[in-house]
């Protein structure tokens, strides 16, 4: 079989929104404490933030950050995270059965996202907590008047509202291991009745239901949500999060027919009941918590190390947000530091897992138009597929500059896959950049001794015509850039 990508650029599938390379933050083992949060390490700013963190974040340019859980958050009182840190309550945090200082709060993760540059998307407790509460956290953080909420906010040093526009209400609602598990009447009339009025306070923000994420009673859900409060939906979010417990490369590999099969049904249901209910205006999709994780659990406070597997399996995912870019318009990596996370720190430094570069290399190189790609390539077979492509791609153009970058991952542990690429019309530009994310073999892994195990190397040559052939690497993440005239 003749391996082939061939390009329309006058096919597309979406405009892709930036907010899939969001990230996430929860108050869990090291990610908020010891992560982006140590004030007596040597990278610490004025603020206690660590500054080498919020450098290598800068380089996976996350437009969003969801925060402070969760499950951490079911249980959270945000109260108690603002005002003088000697003031602040420490807690018993329910979730991960630790003791919460309360020193890193509302204010705290404001000031981190603005050093980010990137936009806070906050999730209130719809586990324990209550409507007046929510509606109070958005009084605190966008309101504007002489309110005792707006003005205790001025009082503790911020004079400017937040200004923060995306809310979540609950986290994994649908799970029995959550504090406060709802039933999905319980949820969509909670959902209802917290939405209302936390969009009484500011109606321009965007509110995110906590749809799915143990994958059970989906529909019904679903149904009741949209049913109570379609007009007041703004993201359908839903999680999940993927393994290789088998240790089975050729199985972990067919995990794009999953990711597949869960947003194309999601994107049917979302579809059916907006026909069924008259609702006109589009309801997206929020893939706002996922990741692989299966290694590390509470007793090693989640800190996952990756290897270039996982690497691979992150570039998959991407490959699908792009592919359903007309529906997918959030998705959040969990997490960002320490916990199952890209970046891995100690008190003097840090250093970049394996999944951080495939990261890296969609949210630098992609475009705001995704582009329905023809592929084809030999093939292989795991799990309970037979006969997969081995090259899994997408494919984005850049409206303004008119680049066009193709996202190709090699599943193949030993082969190298040679390759015709092709245009439809035009011909290829000034050249091609080649950039690729790979290591001596698939359980390749970073760490402090040997960071540079994975990484991503970058090669330019010239290709001329409407065609080229280029060679993917066994076990790679490869981003092809270039120009089309």
């Amino acid at each position: 079989m003749t391996n082939k990508i061939k390009i329309d650029p006058e096919r597309t599938l979406g405009q892709i929104d930036r907010n899939i390379f969001g990230g996430f933050a929860e108050h869990l083992g090291r990610c908020i404490y010891g992560g982006l949060y140590e004030p007596d390490s040597p990278h610490a700013d004025q603020n206690g933030l660590r500054t080498d963190v919020i450098q290598a974040l800068k380089r996976l340019q996350m437009p969003v950050i969801r925060y402070p859980g969760g499950n951490f958050v079911s249980g959270y009182r945000w109260q108690d995270g603002v005002g003088p840190r000697e003031e602040r309550p420490a807690r018993i945090d329910l979730a991960w059965h630790t003791i919460d200082t309360n020193h890193f709060g509302t204010n705290e993760f404001i000031q981190f996202c603005r050093a980010l540059g990137t936009e806070p998307y906050i999730v209130v407790n719809c586990g324990d907590g209550d409507m007046r509460e929510a509606r109070d956290w958005v009084e605190y953080c966008n309101g504007t008047q002489s309110t005792a909420l707006a003005n205790l906010r001025r009082q503790h040093g911020f004079e400017e509202p937040h200004q923060v526009k995306y809310w979540g209400i609950g986290n994994e609602v649908d799970g029995p291991w959550q504090i406060g598990y709802k039933r999905p009447e319980e949820y969509a009339r909670a959902f209802t009745e917290f939405a209302k009025v936390m969009k009484w306070v500011d109606p321009e923000i965007k509110i995110l239901a906590s749809a799915s994420s143990s994958w059970k009673d989906t529909v019904e859900r679903a149904q009741l949500l949209l049913e109570q409060a379609g007009e007041l939906i703004d993201y359908m979010a839903i999680h999940w999060y993927v393994n290789n417990r088998d240790n089975d490369f050729a199985k972990f590999m067919t995990l794009s027919e999953f990711i597949e099969d869960r947003l194309s049904a999601y994107e049917g249901l979302i579809r059916a009941l907006r026909y069924e209910g008259k609702l006109q205006r589009p309801i997206p999709i929020a893939v706002d918590e996922w990741n692989v994780w299966y290694r590390a659990y509470n007793d090693q406070q989640l800190e996952e190390h990756y290897n270039l597997e996982d690497a691979l399996v992150i570039g998959m995912h991407f490959n699908a947000f792009i592919r359903h870019a007309h529906s997918v318009k959030m998705a959040n990596i969990a997490q960002i530091v320490n916990v199952i996370a890209p970046i891995f720190t100690r008190p003097d430094g840090l250093f970049l897992q394996t999944i951080f570069y495939p990261f890296e290399l969609y949210s630098q190189t992609c475009g705001d138009t995704a582009l329905d790609v023809l592929w084809d390539s030999d093939t292989f077979s795991g799990g309970d597929y037979q006969a997969m492509r081995l090259l899994d791609v997408s494919a984005t153009l850049d409206s303004r500059t008119n680049q066009l970058t193709v996202y190709v991952v090699n599943r193949s542990q030993d082969q190298a896959l040679e390759t015709d690429i092709s245009l439809t019309e035009g011909q290829f530009g000034k050249g091609v950049q080649a950039m690729t994310v790979n290591g001596p073999d698939i359980k390749a892994h970073n760490s402090f001794e040997t960071p540079d195990n994975v990484g991503t190397r970058t090669e330019s040559f010239q290709a001329k015509g409407s065609s080229f052939t280029y060679t993917f690497e066994p076990h790679s993440v490869t981003a092809l850039v270039f120009s089309a005239s």
